[in-house]
């Protein structure tokens, strides 16, 4: 079979990088072994957040939030929810003088009695907080159905094994049962793309790793919303937290930012660091979450992958018929990385803050 262009992967960065080629009138295939979002996407919600140390990655979030309420309108359904995004610990105040920078961006201090109001699940807490007006949970279940369903004629249920550049300058992708040429191919593998750019020529350099999220019943009271939540503080014993509501608002998603080692054969360094880390997520809930039974009713275990430029990293490597995305923390940036896939899949270049040298999220 011959086509235009293959994009392999059909987490939330491959969907979108599948539908923003079929808006540009693009001959499409999407390959993925498993159900569309059941890899690295998987989950019942996302943070959209626009505060990042990298005023340039504030940017390019900020068009992935325009993205995201285009979508919103067209499809006629909520993908990120109206509630904001609170944030606590000492770096508060540089994440605001960044945000500042951007006109059209509504972030503020929160007192105490405010934090409260806002969320009311969070222990007494006295030091900065922020509000991020424009942030939410991402109806992640939501966003993948309804690419998913613009794009069902087009997806390939089978695993790649290899891609590489044939002698007639085509793209060839073999999977367990087929052989197929493009004029170019995009690499949104998660944890794969690195292993298939290699054999055609291209070295992204990640870290693979395993993480842990919980989720976690509300106590009573329901409330009519929840912001999503980062602590850095340390004033709960533990730096580096996230949560998220599901769209119910009954249940609430915690994750420590740490990850569990992967060594050069895919298997994890210590499985045993899993449950530590589970085990270390519901001691935080008893202590921070008050709002929460610290019982976890669920789990997401996935793998993530990180570039040398940090937990917010991303890249972008183009050449010679071959794209690939890598980087941690991509869902909210789903809809700008799509669009920028496809420009570059189709000849109209790649932004110098995407490629790989500008550090993107260091």
């Amino acid at each position: 079979m011959n086509g235009e262009v293959a994009v392999v992967g059909a987490g939330i960065v491959g969907l979108s990088t599948a539908y923003a080629l079929k808006q540009r009138g693009v001959d499409i295939t999407l390959y993925d072994a498993a159900p569309p979002g059941s890899g690295q996407s998987v989950g019942q919600s996302r943070i959209f957040r626009h505060a990042h140390n990298d005023p340039r990655l504030v940017n390019f979030v900020r068009s992935s939030r325009a993205l995201w309420r285009e979508w919103e309108q067209d499809w006629g359904i909520e993908l990120i929810s109206p509630d904001g995004a609170v944030a606590i610990g000492q770096t508060v105040g540089n994440k605001l003088e960044t945000l500042a920078q951007f006109d059209d961006i509504s972030a503020r201090i929160l007192d105490p009695l405010e934090l409260h109001d806002v969320l009311p699940i969070l222990a007494d807490y006295s030091d900065p907080a922020m509000f991020d007006v424009d942030g939410g949970a991402i109806r992640t279940l939501s966003a993948i159905e309804a690419l998913s369903s613009r794009l069902q004629e087009k997806l390939v249920t089978d695993h790649v094994l290899s891609v590489r550049r044939t002698p007639a300058g085509t793209m060839e992708l073999r999977t367990g049962t087929r052989c197929d040429e493009f004029d170019h191919v995009v690499l949104c593998a998660g944890r794969g793309t690195a292993a298939l750019a290699r054999g055609a020529g291209l070295t992204i350099p990640v870290d693979r790793a395993a993480h842990v999220r919980a989720t976690f019943q509300l106590r009573e009271n329901v409330p009519a919303g929840l912001p999503t939540f980062q602590d850095s503080s340390g004033a709960f014993g533990e730096t580096g937290v996230y949560a998220a509501p599901n769209p119910d608002n009954r249940y609430y998603s915690v994750g420590l930012s740490e990850t569990v080692d992967v060594l050069d054969d895919g298997s994890m360094a210590d499985p045993s660091a899993l449950a530590e880390l589970a085990d270390r997520t519901a001691a935080y809930v008893e202590r921070a979450l008050p709002g929460l039974d610290p019982d976890p009713v669920d789990y997401v275990h996935c793998w993530v992958t990180l570039l040398p430029s940090g937990e917010d990293g991303v890249g972008v490597w183009s050449q010679d018929g071959l794209t690939a995305v890598a980087g941690h923390n991509l869902f909210k940036q789903a809809p700008a990385l799509g669009e920028a896939l496809a420009a570059a899949a189709t000849g109209g270049g790649l932004s110098e803050d995407l490629k790989p040298e500008s550090q993107l999220g260091r």
